[in-house]
């Protein structure tokens, strides 16, 4: 890892963090937040906050989740409520915060969850993609969280769990369900058991200043603990942040439509991916409209990624199997990415959960993907595949089409450029194409 790069990369995108401010004000839009590049649609404007409420803590490990709750419903409909710096809040209930209308939450302490997998377990709100599970839910109309506090998931119990069962439920750190207009950080999150942010049935919502790392302790990997996962949301910005982990940078899951992703920094990832969809046979999934500008990926698996079940059921391990639905990608644009370490600069598969070429080629995904640009990519890939620095494979030529690669500098250590592609119009590829074998 070339920790220097790494590093100044992200104080680089930590230093533009103070427009958030703006964006919680009253009477401002959370669009003046926005920059370069602006939403689809223009994000609300946030309310006047006029009374405050600080939560209450035991200390010493006794549960807090009361007190939050009394200061929400006390300062709900136009208040800020506070969790007080030097604080630690300790949260050992699922707490259920769709309720919330024009209210702030100001995170100044550290607010850490408990190690009770047994309860969190069975208790866990149960979310409906994925077999998702959250420690809360944070909804309603109007709502901001952010501050220079901590929320922490208390990860590690629950990556020994998973390394002993790969089947159990491990709570997402962050669930955003059913906002309708929020701001989200700056904040600082750490060691999420699972996804960092799942974002569902969500709209309009802006993501800024996300600080997000927590890795194990043990010989035991933190997975599957991707930043952001989006379903079934639209008019979603997530900008200005700094991710290290060990899955998906960003996510666009079933019906993830008009998203802006823009100035990032991911370490350790899986990419900015699209998908994985098709997953569910009889569900139709869509994914349209999104522009992803200038982000940074550095020791990842994948830069921009496209993944797409195969046209029958496949498994790619004991919890993540599916394969056999439909939808269509369209209308999607990476532009501007700088990669080091990173195995593949570019990815688009029909093919993922199955490994089995032949099963692909006989049940060619009917998920269609159209209208893709790639664009101004540069760095050096890992080499893991030498000399492919990417591939852009579809399953059928029937399901890809108007896929673009222009301005890819992109070499492996060797000085290799090579793509594979196959099923799609090598005439509007600007690489190395060569079909694969």
């Amino acid at each position: 890892m070339k920790v220097t790069k790494v590093l100044v990369q992200a104080i680089g995108v930590l230093s533009s963090l103070g427009a958030v401010v703006d964006a919680r004000s009253p009477g401002h839009s959370r669009t003046d937040s926005c920059h370069p590049n602006h939403p689809f649609k223009p994000l609300p404007i946030t309310n006047a906050r006029t009374k405050t409420c600080h939560v209450d803590n035991r200390g010493h490990g006794k549960d807090d989740s009361a007190n939050v709750l009394s200061a929400l419903k006390k300062c709900n409909n136009g208040g800020k409520v506070i969790f007080d710096v030097g604080k630690t809040y300790t949260i050992g209930k699922a707490l259920d915060m769709t309720f919330l209308k024009h209210v702030d939450l100001e995170i100044q302490g550290h607010i850490q969850f408990t190690n009770d997998t047994d309860y969190w377990q069975a208790n866990a709100f149960k979310q409906i993609y994925q077999n998702a599970t959250t420690f809360f839910q944070l909804g309603g109309e109007d709502v901001n969280m952010y501050g220079d506090g901590i929320l922490d998931g208390n990860g590690q119990v629950w990556y020994d769990l998973y390394a002993e069962d790969a089947l159990i439920l491990r709570p997402i750190l962050m669930g955003i369900i059913g906002l309708k207009g929020g701001t989200i950080g700056p904040l600082k999150l750490r060691y999420s058991p699972q996804w960092y942010h799942f974002v569902a049935n969500s709209t309009d919502v802006l993501f800024e200043g996300i600080d997000i790392t927590g890795y194990s302790s043990s010989k035991n990997v933190a997975k599957n603990t991707d930043g952001w996962d989006l379903y079934r949301s639209s008019n979603i910005v997530i900008q200005n942040s700094v991710i290290n982990n060990g899955d998906d940078c960003v996510s666009f899951k079933p019906n993830s439509t008009e998203i802006l992703v823009q100035n990032l920094h991911c370490n350790g990832s899986h990419g900015i991916s699209v998908g994985s969809l098709g997953q569910y046979e009889g569900e139709v999934d869509i994914v349209q409209n999104v522009l992803v500008y200038n982000v940074s990926m550095f020791n990842a698996s994948d830069g921009a990624r496209i993944k797409v079940w195969p046209g029958t059921a496949s498994a790619l391990s004991t919890d993540l199997q599916g394969g056999g639905g439909s939808g269509i990608v369209k209308n999607i644009t990476y532009d501007g990415m700088t990669i080091d370490n990173v195995d593949y600069a570019i990815e688009v598969t029909q093919c993922y959960g199955q490994k089995n070429l032949t099963l692909c080629n006989e049940f060619p995904s009917s998920l269609v993907i159209e209208d893709i640009l790639f664009t101004n990519f540069n760095g050096v890939t890992s080499g893991k595949y030498d000399p492919n620095v990417g591939t852009i494979v579809c399953s059928s030529p029937d399901v890809c089409s108007d896929i673009k690669a222009t301005n890819i500098d992109v070499t492996s250590p060797d000085g290799d450029d090579q793509f594979t592609c196959t099923n799609v119009d090598n005439s509007l590829l600007n690489v190395n194409c060569v079909a694969s074998s």
